[in-house]
């Protein structure tokens, strides 16, 4: 018999074919995987036919605010599932991809969590998705290492990890190279249905003491979003025939309309719920994204888009209060530059006064500064002493004003340096990269992209130049010949040949240029990635 997967009826691999990886696309996972798909994908083309909707509403000019249909979920009181005891405490956590060195390493960092990445901080390549299943199987099981032949070096669990959650992909996204009933699976329903199956029952006997597996969910824009996931958690609950809200999760509000939702979000999956993050690298770009249509809303240079403006101190702070309110730990998702432990120090103390129970690290050697910075006395959060009830009276004009600061020819040049190296890596299979002094993933690169849309589509003035400098398509196409010859100068000639820096660029500029403005920049680029076996399955 030829070598393929053994898939289900109605199911078609159309990715490489490898044994390991058939020891993840099993005939039952697949099945999982189908039922789920079958079951949830009207649900989940309402949502994204909704979320469409929405957005040529607000092109139109249309408001964005508080929904009143749902008032009397924001203004009664109920309260979310208690916080299981073995995830009480997340005051530092540390996120990357699903690479097999990278969860040793981030297990055993010391940080209370690891968010294993199948999203931002992957390049969804069929060798990355499934590499990355088999990787978390054998991380569930205890038995995962990793043997580095350069440093003669093999890296294992230690005897005390931190606790495990997935972030599978957003709703928006297919995946190419599995189809169901001839369509693209979900693919946040694949990354979670095999995750799921497999590891189910031996992550609750051995990391989550009967509670679990533990989530991050992402790029939600409304409460419906939240409601299709809770019922995919009851229906994989009753599957596994394990408890109903075992499976809990962290929803991260990094859309400008999830704002809006925040409550109504945590209703939906009040008996699976762990808590809401602050993303605030992805809500920067939702909020160019969502007011691209709007000369009134110009972003400043990248940099000084930071959590001192006014729409985002009021994001987080109206995100902390619902939290508190409904029981749960509010996260901050904060990327620090690794060298500047100064900086990291001072950041984190602002997160701590202002309520927030946890943060991110973004380098593991940041972790016992920011350990520091979050002992709170023994108290694993601050529930009960940060209310923030002050954050009660933030308005949809707090968390719309249009952010200050100088638009300059340093920041469109910085934005395409680094959409550009970003892109090139991520086509190269590399979803998480250093690039000055910052490690920069799909949402960071999504603000360059989009800053450069919205300055190009509205004529933004530059700041600081000697004489009135308006970004011009011709100015733009100067920019960006110069900074693909000074990131050749950068990265080396010989690099940059072996490189797809070439095809970035063309991609990138494409997108910059666009007369409508593309929902996501890897969606354009997928294309670019899928290897398709047609005959990869029995």
């Amino acid at each position: 018999m030829a070598s393929g997967y053994d898939v289900p009826e109605g199911v078609e691999i159309r990715g490489r074919y490898d044994g390991e990886f058939a020891g993840i696309l099993t005939r039952e996972a697949l099945q999982f995987v189908a039922d789920l798909q079958r079951e949830f994908r009207g649900r989940v083309r309402y949502a994204m036919d909704r979320r469409r909707e929405a957005q040529k509403s607000y092109d139109a000019g249309g408001s964005i605010g508080f929904d009143p249909a749902t008032r009397r979920v924001r203004e009664s009181d109920w309260v979310c599932a208690p916080v299981p005891p073995p995830v009480a405490d997340r005051t530092v956590e540390i996120t990357g991809p699903v690479e097999r060195k990278m969860i040793i390493n981030a297990l055993n960092s010391g940080a209370k969590v690891f968010m294993a990445d199948f999203e931002d901080a992957l390049s969804p390549t069929w060798e990355n998705l499934m590499r990355g299943q088999v990787n978390l199987r054998d991380a569930v099981n205890g038995t995962i290492s990793f043997r580095d032949e350069g440093r003669k070096r093999v890296y294992e669990l230690k005897a005390e990890t931190a606790k495990l959650f997935v972030r599978p992909r957003g709703w928006h996204l297919p995946e190419a190279h599995v189809l169901i009933d001839g369509e693209p699976a979900i693919a946040c329903l694949l990354d979670f249905g095999l995750y799921f199956f497999h590891n189910h029952a031996a992550f609750r006997a051995s990391h989550g003491a009967g509670f679990g597996p533990f989530f991050y969910l992402p790029k939600m824009e409304h409460s419906r979003e939240a409601k299709i996931w809770d019922d995919v958690f009851n229906r994989a609950e009753k599957f596994a025939g394990i408890e109903k809200g075992s499976i809990r999760a962290t929803v991260l509000i990094e859309t400008l309309p999830a704002a809006f939702q925040m409550d109504e979000i945590l209703y939906e999956l009040r008996d699976h719920s762990l808590g809401l993050n602050c993303g605030r690298w992805d809500y920067i770009f939702s909020y160019v994204k969502t007011f691209r249509s709007h000369p009134s809303r110009l972003l400043p240079d990248r940099v000084l888009v930071s959590m001192s403006q006014h729409f985002m101190r009021s994001y987080s702070d109206l995100l902390i209060f619902t939290c508190h309110r409904r029981g749960i730990p509010i996260r901050d998702d904060a990327a620090a530059n690794e060298a500047a432990l100064q900086l990291v120090r001072s950041d984190k103390a602002r997160e701590v006064r202002a309520g927030h129970d946890g943060t991110w690290a973004a380098h593991p050697g940041l972790i016992p500064a920011i350990a520091q910075a979050f002992d709170m006395g023994g108290r694993p959060n601050q529930i009960a002493t940060a209310k923030r009830e002050d954050a009660a009276a933030l308005t949809a004009e707090d968390l719309l004003q249009p952010p200050r600061g100088k638009r300059t020819m340093e920041g469109l040049r910085l934005n395409t340096r680094v959409g550009i190296q970003y892109l090139a890596a991520w086509l190269a299979g590399t979803g998480s990269v250093p690039l000055y002094n910052l490690m920069e993933d799909a949402a960071t690169a999504e603000i360059s992209r989009v800053q450069n849309w919205q300055w190009l589509r509205h004529g933004a003035a530059l700041d600081g130049e000697a004489v009135a400098v308006r970004v011009t398509p011709e100015l733009f196409a100067r920019v960006v010949e110069e900074e693909l010859a000074r990131i050749e100068r950068e990265v080396g000639a010989e690099r940059f040949a072996r490189g797809r820096y070439a095809e970035a660029c063309r991609i990138f500029t494409r997108q910059c240029t666009a007369t409508e403005l593309d929902e996501f920049l890897t969606l354009d680029a997928y294309g670019q990635i899928v290897v398709l076996h047609p005959k990869s399955a029995l």
